[in-house]
């Protein structure tokens, strides 16, 4: 790997988020909590920390073993806490004591499906650096994020000078995996499952490695997209996306830390079980390696937990004293946007109506024009009433019926790949997929429909663009309202990136193809954008917070597409800030924000305290009267149950050239009237802060509907720099 040398580059971490439980009566009655015991205290060994978090299993077991055999991981580095097998009494018992914070169970997530173009579309290329580049001439970024394929070309380390001293890391050897698959790229490599065997038991082998290594292909798309290497000639399925694939990082170097594994059951191929016992490992370990960025593809089913008992929440707080940026996916459950690029592939009736679509396949069909059937038309006995057309299922559709024909199916219920293999299963000669009521009225209409498919093509350029895309999830933010969510949104439809080799392009049993590079949508693509614009912030400014290249990203950002509009959404609408956050990510601007709001650690845990009365640092404890979330420095304000007036206080550091100063220009949301005072800051010099205080107050003459939100925005300007902040208004 390298002699190591000193070194003040930065690590990027990839979340790749084993242990076999022993079959036993013993583990049948309990299942795994998290006892959280905030931060460590003083200088310990690890040895030392294991024989405390060992001291406590014994307060609640019958025995030395009982205890032993109970704990899973003791979290030593920033995170002072355990996993361990208990039953609910142990627990409870457990969180009862003084000395813990939380004992909470280990719930699975699953991430979401939760790139040639997307980096020159944003505006990345060298332009982000400008002159600044020559003060970090490598972007020796220590980023972590996760599982990998190591052979892969975006991987590769030619150039690249000795791994930084201050990395901290290993090559964890597994299954088809060795410490021969790192090299200066990709630095370090671990990965975690005794949470998932825990609930599972031991892991299938012929479904999924033991160790490091991908055989989903959604951690290599991740960590490909926000640090893999300059690849030329990249396409996929035949020439789709053609170009040169390059992460926004492409310095930077990649630690690879697998936690999530495939559910037993019909299609194991799918690695997106991931237990927060084991992904709070990966963060703590990540803590300790010494990465800079954090970048984490994995969403949350169903409700998200509060703060005190949410296991990301918890690692992403040590993170942040560490000053470690953390970027988390927002999940695919309802904002992503599009890029300007689209591969159409027009459906042309028989009775010449042209419907708009687009594909990737490379297929070309035999004859321009086949017969066309309505899924739903062509069930098989026992099939349930009209449940083709949305879920077509294996062993649905009648070979009789279909063979030869092109078949509409309609999307929902069930993976949209799965209709496909079925139509090719029963002879069908292609799918159209999608919801358009004009092609259900031409079949239903006609006696004999037709239908031919134009060959799909790559088109830049799309107007217009960024599009926010309809599966991506909105606010307002569940646990917190008072806190804008989502923060940003960058690209993550047809992205483009790296794949794993052991895995085909759809993850379906029946899918024999195996490609190098995969093009993928959802949040999780979105997220390494972002993690590699944090990443290249932190290459300019190695002494700014965590907070404050957040801030830098956020009130940098638009809210307008490339022809100067308002940002619309799939349906059409201009999209608000519970679609956007602060908008469509702009590295090349964020790498001068003018002014940043800053939070520290403190700032936090204070707002813990407000939002769910939360103590997360005993050494800490919660005031009587503490600020309320509103008041955190955030780069938004959220203003909920508005029946009057309110108001909230900001503080901005000038990050500029030194004398600078700023005055707001307001837009008010419908309904309201707004009042920032000052309305002018004047800076001395570099680091400084002013505060000011925003009010906002509901208009008498204002229709206003309780339940309801008004968008708006402030920006401070400096003839220079315009620094927004999205301002939202609930109504009670």
């Amino acid at each position: 790997m390298g002699t190591r040398q000193s070194s003040s580059s930065l690590l990027l971490l990839s979340l790749l988020f084993v242990y076999s439980t022993a079959a036993s009566s013993f583990f049948d009655t309990r299942k795994v909590y998290i006892v959280y015991l905030g931060q460590h205290k003083g200088t310990r060994t690890p040895e030392e920390i294991h024989g405390d978090h060992h001291s406590y299993l014994l307060s609640v077991k019958s025995s030395e073993m009982e205890a032993h055999e109970s704990l899973l991981y003791s979290y030593k580095n920033s995170i002072n806490g355990f996993a361990a097998l208990l039953s609910a009494e142990e627990a409870s018992k457990l969180s009862e004591m003084e000395t813990v914070v939380a004992a909470f169970p280990s719930e699975t997530r699953r991430w979401s499906m939760h790139t040639t173009r997307s980096w020159e579309f944003i505006g990345h290329e060298e332009r982000m650096m400008g002159r600044r580049r020559k003060r970090c001439p490598r972007e020796q970024i220590l980023e972590g994020n996760h599982r990998i394929w190591p052979e892969s070309e975006s991987f590769r380390d030619g150039g690249l000078g000795p791994i930084p001293r201050r990395w901290r890391g290993t090559c964890q050897e597994g299954d088809s995996f060795n410490s021969s698959h790192c090299n200066r790229k990709l630095i370090g490599a671990r990965y975690y499952l005794k949470g998932y065997e825990a609930y599972y038991g031991p892991l299938n082998t012929s479904y999924a490695y033991r160790s490091p290594r991908d055989g989903d292909g959604h951690g290599t798309h991740t960590a490909s997209t926000v640090g893999g290497r300059p690849v030329s000639a990249v396409s996929a399925f035949g020439g789709f996306a053609n170009g040169t694939a390059s992460g926004g990082a492409p310095l930077a170097r990649l630690a690879a830390y697998k936690v999530c594994w495939p559910i037993p059951g019909p299609n194991p191929n799918i690695e997106n079980t991931c237990f927060d016992a084991d992904m709070l490992a990966a963060m703590d370990d990540a803590i300790g390696d010494g990465v800079d960025v954090l970048s984490i593809s994995i969403g949350v089913n169903g409700a998200p937990p509060t703060y005190a008992v949410d296991a990301l929440a918890i690692g992403s707080l040590h993170a942040v004293k560490q000053n470690i940026v953390v970027a988390l996916s927002a999940g695919n459950s309802g904002p992503t946007s599009s890029i300007d690029r689209a591969f159409p592939a027009p459906v042309v009736l028989g009775n010449g109506e042209v419907i708009e679509g687009q594909t990737v396949t490379p297929y070309r069909l035999k004859k321009r024009e086949f017969s066309l059937i309505y899924a739903g038309d062509a069930e098989l006995p026992g099939t349930p009433a009209n449940a083709t057309g949305y879920a077509v299922s294996s062993g649905f559709l009648s070979p009789a019926e279909v063979k030869g024909k092109i078949v509409l199916c309609l999307r929902g219920l069930g993976m949209r790949v799965g209709k496909g293999m079925e139509v090719k299963r029963a002879g069908g000669t292609a799918i159209i997929l999608g919801n358009s009521p004009l092609i259900l009225q031409y079949i239903r209409g006609t006696k004999n429909p037709t239908a031919a498919l134009v060959q799909a093509k790559t088109i830049l350029g799309v107007k217009p663009s960024p599009v926010m895309a309809a599966f991506s999830s909105r606010g307002p933010n569940p646990i917190e309202p008072q806190i804008l969510k989502p923060d940003i949104t960058a690209p993550g439809l047809n992205i483009l990136a790296a794949w794993s080799e052991s895995s085909a392009p759809t993850k379906l049993d029946g899918d024999k193809r195996r490609v190098k590079y995969n093009l993928m949508s959802g949040t999780s693509m979105s997220c390494p954008h972002v993690a590699a614009t944090a990443a290249l912030l932190r290459t300019i400014y190695r002494n700014w917070s965590s907070a404050a290249i957040r801030s830098a990203i956020m009130t940098t950002a638009t809210s307008r597409d490339t022809q100067g509009w308002p940002l619309r959404n799939a349906a059409g609408e201009v999209a608000g800030p519970f679609e956007l956050g602060a908008g469509h990510v702009r590295p090349s601007h964020a790498s001068d924000p003018g002014l940043v709001y800053d939070a520290a650690y403190s700032d936090y845990l204070l707002f813990a305290c407000a939002s769910s009365g939360a103590q997360l640092d005993l050494s800490t404890p919660c005031p009587k009267n503490p600020p309320p979330p509103a008041a955190l420095n955030h780069p938004s304000v959220v203003f909920t149950t508005l029946t009057g007036t309110a108001a909230t206080t900001r503080t901005v550091t000038n990050v500029g050239k030194g004398r600078a100063r700023y005055h707001v220009s307001v837009n008010e949301p419908t309904g309201v009237s707004v009042s920032v005072t000052p309305r002018t800051l004047s800076f001395r010099r570099q680091g400084e802060k002013k505060s000011f205080t925003v009010a906002v107050s509901v208009r008498k003459s204002a229709a206003i509907v309780a339940g309801e939100y008004a968008y708006g925005s402030y920006s401070w300007l400096d003839g220079v720099h315009q620094v927004t902040s999205p301002l939202v208004v609930g109504f009670a």
